[in-house]
């Protein structure tokens, strides 16, 4: 499926309110994740992303809709050369590896535009899915953290990723 990256624009906001309206998706995210996800969501996100000059965001289109986000958040103070990986799909994209051609994208991207040395991600230890992405990308596991989520009322573990610019973990292949 051919997709683009591209910057957020107001005129995403309808596409991003579908296919983000999915509780399967917020399953693996950070409770800022808001489901239901509304039109009004989708504008508050792409306002806030538009002013966020510590990110790199982008969306995942196809057809002209907004169907995912990728983005990287550069840290700051002894972490400044870090920048965290985080991600979306809709559901109806899954499993066509459109997901992980758009973290390859990003992170080709993100290493001089965020001025980073590494890039990390933090998925959940049960999302198979989502650690996969990762692997295929070259990011290496550094570690897992127990039951470091609550969410739901239930613990979960969590695992740590990263990717080094200076060593690129075979990561463009």
């Amino acid at each position: 499926m051919c997709f683009t990256l591209c910057e957020w624009h107001e005129d995403l906001a309808p596409s991003l309110a579908r296919s983000a309206n999915d509780a399967r998706i917020g399953r693996f995210l950070r409770d800022g994740f808001p489901y239901p996800y509304t039109e009004r969501e989708a504008r508050r996100f792409i306002d806030a992303t538009l002013r966020d000059r510590a990110s790199l965001s982008r969306a995942i289109v196809i057809d002209g809709r907004a169907v995912g986000a990728v983005s990287l958040t550069k840290m700051s103070n002894v972490y400044e050369k870090n920048a965290e990986l985080g991600y979306w799909l809709s559901p109806a994209c899954w499993g066509r590896g459109i997901m992980t051609e758009a973290v390859r994208m990003l992170c080709s991207e993100g290493f001089d535009a965020c001025g980073v040395e590494r890039i990390y991600a933090e998925p959940f230890a049960d999302n198979a899915a989502s650690r996969r992405v990762l692997e295929k990308c070259g990011f290496a596991l550094e570690g897992v953290l127990r039951k470091s989520i609550y969410k739901g009322g239930e613990y979960h573990d969590s695992c740590i990723y990263a990717r080094l610019r200076a060593a690129d973990n075979g990561a463009m292949q």
